[in-house]
């Protein structure tokens, strides 16, 4: 299983976001792990960090939460912090991981000081609320869930 090749594909509201490939570290029916280079195009700097080439993500696809959390090094291997994505369960085939964007994200540090909820007001704008109640509490406490953790200091895995 580890160092076959899969696309990662990232939908948001029915179209593709972003496709990348990445390397399988491990697959054990449940969770899904990958390694992949920053995929996106030059520096993306939020403000509370920067995403840039020579980063490396490792990520975590769940096949049964409503997450995906991303370790993510700089080049030179130290940890700048972990950008979870609130997502449906992933679907894996044996070339292919695909999970549905549902706006919400959360960053953690490496040293934990700082826990940010993103996006609220995309989730909101986003209808999801409306079209699909029972995904929009799934998102809501999936959020609760990682951030509780991540500011008791557990294992955002």
């Amino acid at each position: 299983m580890s160092g076959r090749s899969v696309e990662v594909v990232l939908l948001k509201a029915g179209r593709t976001k972003i496709r990348y490939a990445a390397e399988v570290v491990s697959d054990d029916g449940t969770v899904l792990t990958v390694r992949a280079a920053w995929a996106g195009e030059g520096v993306r700097d939020f403000g509370f960090v920067r995403f840039e080439p020579g980063d490396v993500f490792t990520e975590h696809y769940w096949r049964d939460r409503w997450y995906s959390v991303k370790e993510v090094r700089a080049a030179d291997g130290t940890l700048k912090g972990w950008y979870c994505d609130i997502t449906r369960p992933a679907t894996v085939t044996p070339g292919e991981v695909v999970v549905e964007d549902l706006d919400l994200d959360l960053w953690v540090s490496a040293d934990r000081s700082l826990v940010l909820r993103l996006d609220e007001d995309e989730f909101a704008a986003s209808g999801l609320t409306t079209r699909d109640p029972q995904a929009a509490t799934r998102a809501r406490e999936a959020l609760d869930t990682l951030e509780l953790r991540a500011r008791q200091g557990s294992d955002l895995r």
